[in-house]
């Protein structure tokens, strides 16, 4: 299946507000071998998302639940296709913190992005470009 298809397949998928968490979410957490029960789904999720559906679409993935982590994988693109990963900052370029998500599309000033933990749910949500520190192409691990 390809990326793109794999994470529109989730799309909607939500926190859930107090206590409760949304199994789906902790799923993202537990298939690379994180504990969900512990993270909760109020944990930053959008790194957790793009590795899952990287993982089980067989495709390479930071395995790491920071979203800059995506800065060392596959390959740097100029020109980016949907289902290319795009790596944001957030804060300040240079603060540890980012965004992950799987590109749509771009416009003059924004990225159309689809991703997890946006507005604590899965959807496509635009970014100013000047966030933008990389998009990537994952390359594929194997065929299915």
């Amino acid at each position: 299946m390809h990326l793109i298809n794999k994470a529109l397949s989730e799309y909607g998928v939500k926190e859930i507000v107090g206590s409760k968490d949304n199994r789906r979410i902790l799923k993202y957490f537990n298939d690379l071998g994180f504990d969900g029960e512990k993270l909760k789904d109020e944990t930053a999720w959008c790194s957790a998302f793009a590795n899952w559906v990287a993982k089980t679409s067989g495709y390479e993935y930071s395995g790491k639940l920071n979203a800059r982590s995506w800065l060392s994988i596959g390959e740097s693109v100029v020109n980016p296709e949907v289902g290319d990963i795009v790596v944001f900052w957030r804060e300040s370029p240079l603060s540890w913190k980012g965004h992950v998500a799987f590109f749509i599309k771009a416009t003059k000033g924004y990225v159309y992005v689809l991703g997890g933990n946006q507005g604590n749910k899965v959807c496509i949500k635009a970014y100013p470009k000047n966030r933008v520190l990389d998009y990537k192409k994952l390359n594929k691990l194997w065929k299915n």
